[in-house]
């Protein structure tokens, strides 16, 4: 089965409770997206997931050169940042469509759906 990145997005700017607006909005959240996590793992799609510290909390590394360069922060300024992701391996992008609209609903965020480079994408690519 294809594998799928869902990448949570959410606000950079955090206040208290993170991207929530209260404690219990929080609480709610995390407590659906662990029931959501759940049914990933009963349907047999749950591959990783995890949630990530603030982007303040951020080094980029640029490698490319002859020493690398190290700053803090990340490597884009923007207002969404990626907050967490769940790794999937389902049937096909509707499934996955449809996992990452429950997950949007449950943790009350954005999620970008992507698939992973396969072989076969790596080949088709060499052909061009």
């Amino acid at each position: 089965m294809p594998r799928y990145l869902m990448s949570v997005y959410g606000p950079a700017e955090r206040g208290d409770y993170g991207a929530y607006p209260s404690k219990e909005d929080m609480l709610q959240a995390f407590a659906d997206t662990g029931a959501f996590n759940d049914t990933l793992v009963e349907k047999g799609y749950f591959v990783f997931a995890d949630g990530l510290e603030p982007v303040a909390t951020a080094t980029t590394v640029d490698g490319q050169g002859a020493t690398a360069v190290f700053q803090d922060g990340p490597y884009l300024e923007a207002k969404e940042h990626l907050g967490g992701f769940w790794v999937i391996d389902v049937p096909d992008l509707d499934v996955a469509l449809d996992l990452a609209a429950q997950g949007s609903k449950a943790c009350r965020g954005t999620v970008e759906v992507r698939p992973f480079q396969t072989q076969e994408s790596i080949e088709a690519m060499l052909e061009r």
